[in-house]
């Protein structure tokens, strides 16, 4: 005996999948907006216009930085880093050194083994807002997105659409 051919289960099937799309739209707040899986965005402090991964996989955000060099300041632990970016706008490269007090270090395991990140403050534009956002700092030369934008990030920006890409332009 098949149980989808049952009444009673089919019409409990037919209920749930009912109440679940009823409901689903009470989920979404109003005015909240819904973007892409790859979104473009710009980095500050240069206001670098790159691709940016929205990955419900990660929860914390990543950014590609280069030649990390730790450092103590004023008794806190600070990272002097380089970010470099090509420019998808101007097509050009765009590198920057800059520091940023260290938040905290995050502990990533992998294939490879463990190894420590440091996590910094970094100012993005996503749409029509910046937001400051802790991300992890890590070379993601080998990456095709610069920027990864993890699920602490994303609880702040409203939906992620999985079949769409590039939904917004940054306007900030």
């Amino acid at each position: 005996m098949q149980l989808t051919h049952e009444p009673s289960v089919r019409l409990g099937l037919a209920a749930i999948c009912l109440t679940a799309h009823v409901c689903a739209p009470s989920l979404v707040q109003a005015g909240q907006k819904t973007f892409g899986w790859i979104e473009e965005g710009l980095v500050y402090p240069d206001k670098v216009a790159t691709k940016f991964k929205l990955d419900t996989g990660a929860l914390t955000s990543s950014m590609h930085a280069e030649m990390l060099e730790r450092f103590e300041k004023d008794g806190e632990n600070w990272v002097r880093f380089t970010l470099e970016f090509e420019d998808i706008d101007s097509g050009k490269d765009v590198e920057t050194r800059i520091e940023r007090r260290v938040e905290r270090n995050l502990k990533v395991r992998g294939a490879g083994g463990a190894e420590t990140r440091p996590v910094v403050l970094m100012k993005v534009c996503l749409g029509d807002k910046v937001y400051e956002e802790e991300f992890s700092l890590n070379d993601r030369d080998k990456m095709n997105y610069p920027v990864l934008l993890g699920r602490r990030t994303l609880d702040k920006l409203g939906l992620v659409d999985t079949t769409k890409t590039f939904t917004v332009e940054p306007s900030c």
